[in-house]
């Protein structure tokens, strides 16, 4: 059975919801059986060793990639129920910021004005400045908020901290955390676990394609018997090879 993306209307539950979820290419699994929900107002932050299917189930989740099998319902009715940020954003040269986001808010028929939009990024300072100078972390800024025009309940950022300095990580970060705080919810893949610990309410540990261990912050330093969550994803990667070697799981992502 293929797999397919449903919205029916809102009923105050869940935003996002994924049902054994998985992606073949060929004969390669990179994802097995996903299950996970992403609530209104929650941050989740999606971790994982590199190779885990981080960006592919992003791009599933987000509606840009098909499954191979499962389900992905949005419970909201939204015109646009989701804001997604790649890895990598890339934007025409020669625009201003503000002029490639009004780009994008035409597109979307958002009337809001994107002066506002700037603001709540942090970027309203920058918005006559061309795109090709903007630093690495002010694309990724601009990133998100183009994600976020025309209000999608739901915002997906694929690693907005990869090659930022700390300050500019704190200051998306916050981003994240406001974004948050106004009724929306972000479900954000990192390698920051250290800054993502203090924003997230639900983290999702993805190992070789499946969820290894999911959770509150809290709850996963708890199961795994350590004092940070990074050494909590340490212990509970670890598990999750074991557990595999011993059960004969095979295949490659």
């Amino acid at each position: 059975m293929s797999g397919d993306h449903t919205q029916p209307p809102s009923d105050g539950n869940a935003l996002l919801t994924a049902e054994n979820v998985g992606v073949s290419f060929g004969k390669t699994d990179v994802l097995e059986d996903v299950t996970a929900t992403v609530e209104p107002g929650q941050v989740v932050g999606l971790v994982g060793p590199n190779g885990s299917g981080k960006t592919t189930l992003l791009r599933v989740l987000a509606g840009l990639l098909g499954p191979t099998h499962g389900t992905v319902t949005y419970g909201t009715d939204a015109e646009r129920p989701v804001g997604y940020l790649p890895q990598t954003p890339a934007f025409r040269p020669r625009f201003t910021v503000a002029e490639t986001l009004q780009f994008y808010a035409d597109l979307a028929r958002c009337e809001r004005d994107v002066a506002d939009i700037l603001d709540e990024v942090g970027l309203s300072a920058a918005a006559d400045r061309r795109v090709e100078a903007l630093s690495g972390g002010m694309t990724r800024l601009l990133g998100i908020a183009q994600a976020t025009v025309g209000d999608p309940p739901l915002t997906m950022l694929d690693e907005p901290i990869s090659g930022l300095d700390p300050e500019m990580a704190d200051r998306i970060f916050q981003t994240v955390a406001d974004l948050a705080s106004e009724d929306g919810s972000v479900l954000l893949a990192t390698h920051d676990i250290s800054g993502l610990e203090a924003v997230a309410d639900h983290v999702l540990l993805l190992d070789e394609g499946r969820i290894e261990a999911s959770g509150s912050p809290a709850s996963l330093r708890e199961t795994a018997g350590t004092e940070t969550l990074r050494e909590a994803f340490s212990v509970l990667v670890d598990r999750g090879t074991v557990a595999a070697a011993q059960v004969g799981r095979g295949g490659s992502r």
